[in-house]
């Protein structure tokens, strides 16, 4: 079945950047959307960022012209790339994958940024 594993988090300077990678298992081509979630302490689990299996994207607002979700599937993994990163960026991401009628996630890598 898919699974999901994710890399890349860190602790990072306001400013800075970061690229997440979520390597992906059992196939990306049986996968419709792909997507990046993040969650804070405290507060819901968001979507940030979504891939279809068409190479369409789409940001939410408070990231949009800073990250980009992006994919290589010769290398079977996702990404995320961050940029100009902010304190209110500082969470857990969740890579996600969905494919009818299961979500399958992964286990989270935690961003921090920190002056």
């Amino acid at each position: 079945q898919v699974k999901l594993v994710e890399s890349g988090g860190g602790l990072v300077q306001p400013g800075g950047s970061l690229r997440l990678s979520c390597a992906v298992s059992g196939g990306i081509f049986a996968i419709y959307r792909m997507a990046w979630y993040r969650q804070a302490p405290g507060k819901q689990r968001e979507l940030v960022a979504v891939i279809t299996s068409g190479g369409s994207t789409n940001v939410t607002n408070s990231v949009k012209g800073r990250f980009t979700i992006s994919r290589d599937n010769a290398k079977n993994t996702v990404y995320l790339q961050m940029n100009s990163l902010t304190l209110d960026d500082t969470a857990v991401y969740y890579c996600n994958a969905y494919s009818y009628p299961i979500n399958y996630w992964g286990q989270g890598t935690q961003v921090t940024v920190s002056s």
